[in-house]
């Protein structure tokens, strides 16, 4: 850190004291900033320029950068993505393999950026990053334009209710600052926006290396008007992806003792408090909440973010995976939805196969029964789909093998998305996002053979743990 924001530090806890600096900088918005785009791009470039030049970086890392033989390109200048990509791989590749994190403040909020690869076959680890982020920066090299990666990371953005891009269009330097190929490819981004009904986008001409258009702006490029980045981030209204429904999926029962059973999770949306009437699902049993504890003690309301314990007042059946929801409130419940699937796996999508799904605090089995469509990239038109391999966006229809509480991820960004896992491997094959809930369908008695029935017993004995179900109920319930 250097000397002069070591005295500002000092100058701040001599003015305020220790708790009201604390305090001070606990009240400033937190903005989760995204950075993406096609490979080399300059997006781990830029997030170093942003530490660098915004002073967030101690002294000992930039000495440890100018020692290492890596941290100088061949002009002799600070090889600032290095400050980002620290696995031994992306040195050794100059690539961005894993999602990095770095975290940041101004005087005017507090910053979490991920820096995200641009490989095709790093596109998990990029929606990774995307799925918690408020805002993307959209990485463009001025020389080539708007790539495939470039179209498919402004998809999935949409896809995940991104609602503000900012296009940094880098490597300004390297072209001469050029007005033309600038507004070039400013219209390939607002067609290409325009398709995918992003309602905010800021195009910014940048040089990430030599930190045009980062903190202030450039005389290289009299012609931009605009602002610069990082006061462009400073001012950004801070979105609420939180739905307006209320959300508490149970994630642990709590039960130390005879006298005591809590039901601990996060609130995912909306707003709980003491003697507010609410429903389990799926089961539909009705209580009242008695207690929210938290870790400061017993609170009388709890609202999204906090993670609390619920006590009731009746002793009715609720278990891990559960929702807790105000009774005031409907939730649909399903075994049936039209999802967005990302896929991540080398192996291709088998329709009829039993995938594991995590949603919320839950895991069940899920078969996807028809394939609607998948995305073209290039065009992003909708195309018949075949089959669906590493890479792909299609639309699919999910069937759960129970019936379960499901909501859209347009509504309910928290409670309406998941992950498939492969239940031999164990691996994650695809991020989903529920963007319709259908009707439910039962499963008929004729489906359910002689064999089903026997093979289900003799794991319902012997495998007591993974808590199948007895089909005989779907029987009984045909009848």
């Amino acid at each position: 850190m250097s000397a002069a924001t070591v005295t500002s530090l000092n100058q701040q806890l001599n003015t305020l004291g220790i708790r009201g600096y604390l305090q001070q900088h606990q009240t400033k918005g937190l903005l989760r900033v995204l950075t993406c785009g096609s490979v080399d791009d300059g997006k781990s470039t830029l997030i170093g320029r942003l530490l660098h030049d915004s002073q967030q970086l101690y002294d000992d890392q930039l000495d440890a950068l100018k020692r290492d033989h890596k941290g100088r390109n061949s002009d002799g200048e600070l090889e600032l993505a290095m400050l980002v990509d620290g696995l031994q791989a992306e040195r050794e590749q100059g690539i961005t393999i894993d999602v990095a994190y770095r975290y940041f403040s101004t005087t005017e909020r507090k910053f979490i950026l991920a820096d995200t690869p641009g490989h095709e076959q790093y596109t998990r680890n990029m929606a990774t990053g995307a799925s918690t982020s408020d805002v993307a920066i959209l990485l463009i090299d001025a020389r080539y334009g708007v790539q495939k990666q470039t179209r498919r990371h402004s998809f999935i953005c949409a896809l995940l209710g991104i609602k503000h891009l900012i296009v940094a269009v880098n490597k300004m330097d390297i072209i001469g600052y050029s007005e033309p190929a600038y507004y070039a490819i400013k219209q390939q981004i607002q067609a290409l926006m325009a398709q995918l009904q992003v309602p905010t986008v800021d195009i910014v001409p940048i040089s990430a290396l030599k930190g045009e258009n980062i903190l202030t702006r450039s005389a290289n490029m009299p012609w931009y008007t605009g602002s610069a980045l990082l006061p462009l981030l400073e001012t950004l209204p801070i979105p609420q992806k939180n739905g307006s429904a209320t959300r508490f999926p149970v994630q642990y029962v709590n039960r130390p003792d005879l006298n005591f059973r809590g039901f601990a999770g996060t609130v995912v949306s909306g707003r709980l408090a003491v003697g507010q009437a609410i429903t389990a699902y799926p089961s539909g049993n009705k209580t009242t909440i008695k207690q929210i504890i938290t870790f400061a003690g017993e609170q009388p309301s709890a609202s999204a973010g906090q993670a609390v314990t619920l006590t009731l007042d009746d002793e009715i059946d609720i278990s891990r995976g559960d929702w807790l929801v105000p009774s005031t409130e409907t939730v649909t419940l399903t075994n049936r939805a039209l999802a967005y699937l990302v896929w991540f796996n080398d192996q291709p999508l088998q329709t009829g196969r039993l995938y594991d799904l995590k949603l919320a605090t839950r895991k069940t089995s899920v078969s996807i029964n028809r394939l609607n469509h998948k995305v073209n990239i290039n065009t992003l038109a909708q195309e018949s789909a075949e089959d669906v391999t590493i890479n792909d966006i299609a639309l699919v229809e999910l069937e759960l093998t129970e019936t379960l509480p499901l909501d859209t991820f347009k509504n309910q960004p928290g409670t309406g998305n998941f992950i498939l896992i492969d239940r031999l491997s164990n691996t994650t094959v695809a991020a989903g996002l529920i963007q319709n809930v259908l009707a439910e369908e039962s499963t008929k008695a004729a489906d359910i053979s002689g064999f089903e029935i026997e093979l289900n017993s003799l794991i319902r004995k012997h495998f007591c743990h993974w808590g199948a179900r007895d089909v005989r109920e779907l029987l009984k319930a045909d009848k």
